[in-house]
Order: structure tokens, then C-alpha cells, then sequence
């Protein structure tokens, strides 16, 4: 074994640490700032129609350049991509968090947005083709998974702490200390991995794909501030759509295609990125409804709705660290996302029981923990798949595809779910008779809105039970044999 591959193996644990901390400032960046809304709304004084603006300028950016970025890692190496995805993320967070106006914090949403499009593929790749060994490779997984699926939880707790003792803009500078540690990282211990060396950029491609996927993101967006019966909701789904399309028909032909076609041609991988996508559904679900309540409902402060969240981050920690990094590299994924997928929806109907009194031992804690055991079960598997059996040059191709599914996961499940929620709500109250006084009134509507909450878990619930079937016809039993010179399953 040369020198460099001897030194790249011996410092691989580091490497998966660098990755790690990227990855959590990418999935925190998420919701960090949604805590601190009301407050940097007081500080830039703009209304709270606007506020949605400063969600979905980070989600279409992130959401519509992914592929975009994951090849771009593949054509400049993956060291270079994370230099410059933390170099460009941490200055559009120095740059949003100095913000002194509402147009500057947009445009610095954007930018991280975009900076993040190249970060998250990049980081995924170098993880996929750092770890080979099977056992190695489930608990580098087992890992990453749990950091990712606990970063929206994380970015709920991390935000009402910042907020609550120090500025809300801190939910932005914060990035620079994660991005500092990174960078260090990322110049001693990741490889370059540059794999195509004499490819070109499909132009066409990136036009189509960055096009398709921004109006669709933006759709479902637009969707949660209007409904789904909104004209431009529906004008904007179906051009995303064909778009899509024509660059899937595209990629048939291109000879140097954005995504190469036959990274969905494995039942495996694709019943990994099914797993993901229905996920993602269910945990935006989780991390919107529950915030509402908490907050709401039963009155917590941001700091204490972000600590409430503790118990999904280490159901979710334990679920992978002790089964997933155990089991992953002896029974493969079969056995394990199913299961997840299972757990996942007994935790949504749990959650369909929340009182209006405050009752967090009793309903709230159940649900985070039978949630996070089946997430657990459910993220490490499903990611260490969907990259798993692709050629080193197809791995930020493969890593894109992968953050592109969950990013589009978490935007329909935030609009359909919160779309169900608010319309089942409304129904309820306009059929409602007129209350004798105000106290009754507030009881009646409390009611009505956790019915709406209700309905909208029980749709979460039935996506976890459909993903519980696809995902145990998709997927392949067993760990395969490795062979060739592909990146192994595990």
C-alpha cells in the first residue's frame, strides 16, 4: 500500500469528524434561524408574510443547485469542493448575520443556500469513498446518519439558546466557529479524490435540473403560505415537472451527464433514496407540528422547546451507534429499514394523542423516543445504500442525489403537512357555533387546531407505513459480495 493511501487510512476517524461538523452546519442551518425569526423580525422590521422568504431563500438555493454542486465535486475533487462550500458558507453567515436590512438577510440565506448546494454532496462523497471495510464503514454511517437526522432537532435547540442568551444573529455567526474547525480539517486530514479529469460540465443539464428542481422547491413553498389550490402552487409544480423530465430524457444522451442515469438502476439504491424521501416527510412533520405546540400550546420558551427535542436526538444517536453500526454489516439494510419505518410510524401515532394540558412525559416524550429509534434505523442504512456500489467518479453525482431526495422530502412534507393541518383546522372553526365567551372560544379553538395536528400525523404515520412495504420490496437481502473496483455497500 503506497505511503499516502497507508496515511489517508490511519487518518480516516479524523476525517469522518471533519465531515461530521460540516454536515451538522448544513442540517442545522435548516431550522437554527427559525427560532429567531420574531426577533431579528423586531430588530429589520419586516412583516410576517416576509418571514417565510428567509426559509425559502435558503431551501431553494440549497434545493435547486444540489446536483449542480455534487458534479462539480466530482470535476474538482472533493477536497476542493468542501474548501470552498465552508469558505462561501461562512461568509454569507458573517454577511447575513451583520445584516441591516430584510433584503441583505435574504440575499445571505441565498447565498448559504447555494454555498451548501456544493458542501453537502462534497462531504458525503469523501465519506462514501474514505470508508471501505465493512464493519468500519457501518459505524462511519451509523455516525453521519445520526448527525443528520438529528440536525433539524439540534438546530431547534442550538437556536433557542442563541436567541434566548445572546442575539438572534448568533444563530448565523455561529457558523463560523463550525466552518473554522472544518476548514482546518479538511486541509490535514481529507484527499482530493478528483475523479474526472477531462470531463466537461453538462451546460444543458445544469440549466434543466437547477430550473426543474427551483420551481418545484419553490412550489411547495409557495404552497405553505398560500394552499395547494394556489395558481402559481400549480403553475410552478407542473413546469418544474416538465422540466425534470426534459432532463432526465437529456441525460439519456448527454456523454458527460449531470446525473448519470444508471445510479437508479440498482433496486437497492433506489429503495435507499425511497427511505429517505419518505423520512424526510415525517421528520419536517415532527420538527414543525411539535414546535408549534410546545411553544404554542403548552407555552415553553425557545430554550425549553429546544431541550424538549433532546430525547429524538438520543433515541436517534442510540438507534444508530448500537443497532445500525452493529447490524448494518451483517444483515444489510432489509432488515433494518423496514423496521425503522415501522417505528417511525407508531411514533406519528402517538403523537395523534396530544392534550391540550401540559403533558410532555406522558405524550410528547413516548413519541420523540419511538421516533428516533426507528429514524436511527432508518438514516445510516438508508444513506450508506443509496451511495454504496458507484463507481469513484459518480460519488458526488451519487451524494447529490441523495441530499436532493431528502431536500425535496422535507419541502413536500412541510407543505402537504402543513397544508392538511391548517385546512382541517379551518374547517372545524368555521363550522364551529358561536362560543358563549372568550375563554371558551380560546378552548374551542385549541381543540380544533390539535385536531389539525392530529390529522396531520395520521398522514405522516400512513407515509411511514407505505414506506414500510416499498422499502421491504426494494431493497435487497443480505450484504453483497464486494468485486470490482466500485465503492462497496459496506
Amino acid at each position: 500500500m503506497a505511503p499516502s493511501l497507508v496515511s489517508s487510512h490511519a487518518r480516516r476517524w479524523w476525517t469522518l469528524a471533519v465531515l461530521s461538523i460540516a454536515q451538522l452546519m448544513v442540517a442545522l442551518d435548516a431550522t437554527v434561524i427559525n427560532i429567531a425569526l420574531p426577533r431579528a423580525q423586531i430588530a429589520l422590521h419586516f412583516s410576517t408574510a416576509n418571514r417565510q422568504w428567509l426559509i425559502t431563500a435558503y431551501a431553494l438555493a440549497f434545493g435547486s443547485l444540489l446536483l449542480l454542486g455534487g458534479r462539480l465535486s466530482d470535476l474538482w475533487g472533493r477536497r476542493n469542493a468542501l474548501f470552498v462550500g465552508l469558505a462561501g458558507f461562512a461568509l454569507a453567515s458573517v454577511w447575513g448575520g451583520s445584516a441591516h436590512s430584510f433584503t441583505m438577510l435574504v440575499a445571505a440565506r441565498a447565498v448559504q443556500g447555494l454555498f451548501g448546494a456544493l458542501l453537502a454532496p462534497a462531504a458525503l462523497a469523501a465519506l462514501t469513498v474514505t470508508f471501505g471495510e465493512p464493519k468500519e464503514r457501518a459505524k462511519a454511517f451509523a455516525i453521519y446518519g445520526a448527525i443528520g437526522g438529528s440536525g433539524a432537532a439540534i438546530g431547534l435547540l442550538l437556536g433557542g439558546a442563541l436567541t434566548q442568551w445572546a442575539s438572534w444573529r448568533w444563530c448565523l455567526f455561529i457558523n463560523l466557529f463550525f466552518a473554522a474547525i472544518a476548514l482546518v480539517g479538511v486541509v490535514l486530514f481529507v484527499q482530493g479524490g478528483k475523479s474526472e479529469h477531462h470531463a466537461r460540465l453538462d451546460a444543458l443539464g445544469t440549466v434543466l435540473s437547477s430550473a426543474g428542481l427551483f420551481f418545484v422547491v419553490f412550489a411547495l413553498s409557495h404552497a405553505v403560505t398560500t394552499s395547494w389550490s394556489n395558481i402559481l402552487t400549480w403553475s410552478s409544480l407542473m413546469l418544474g415537472v416538465v422540466l425534470l423530465t426534459l432532463f432526465v430524457l437529456w441525460q439519456r444522451r448527454s456523454s458527460n451527464p449531470l446525473l448519470p442515469l444508471r445510479l437508479l438502476l440498482n433496486r437497492t439504491r433506489a429503495g435507499s433514496l425511497v427511505a429517505l424521501f419518505i423520512t424526510s416527510i415525517g421528520i419536517f412533520g415532527i420538527s414543525l407540528f411539535l414546535a408549534y405546540y410546545l411553544q404554542n400550546t403548552l407555552g415553553f420558551s425557545p430554550m425549553r422547546t429546544g431541550i424538549a427535542f433532546l430525547p429524538l436526538v438520543a433515541a436517534i444517536a442510540f438507534s444508530a451507534f448500537i443497532a445500525s453500526a452493529r447490524l448494518l454489516a451483517k444483515v444489510g439494510p432489509r432488515p433494518l429499514v423496514p423496521v425503522g419505518m415501522v417505528l417511525g410510524m407508531m411514533g406519528m401515532i402517538l403523537f395523534t394523542k396530544l392534550p391540550a394540558n401540559s403533558d410532555y412525559v406522558g405524550h410528547v416524550l413516548p413519541g420523540l423516543v419511538v421516533t428516533g429509534l426507528g429514524l436511527g434505523l432508518i438514516f445510516a442504512p438508508a444513506t450508506a445504500s443509496a451511495t454504496a456500489w458507484i463507481e469513484h467518479r459518480d460519488a458526488g453525482a451519487a451524494s447529490a442525489l441523495v441530499n436532493t431526495t431528502q431536500q425535496i422530502g422535507g419541502s413536500m412534507g412541510t407543505a402537504l403537512l402543513n397544508t392538511i393541518a391548517v385546512s382541517v383546522t379551518a374547517r372545524a372553526l368555521s363550522m364551529r357555533p358561536s362560543a358563549v365567551n372568550a375563554t371558551i372560544a380560546r378552548a374551542e379553538a385549541t381543540k380544533f387546531i390539535l385536531h389539525g395536528y392530529a390529522v396531520a400525523f395520521w398522514w405522516a404515520a400512513g407515509f411511514f407505513g407505505v414506506g414500510a412495504v416499498l422499502t421491504f420490496l426494494m431493497l435487497e437481502s443480505g450484504v453483497p459480495e464486494l468485486e470490482g473496483d466500485l465503492v462497496p455497500l459496506l
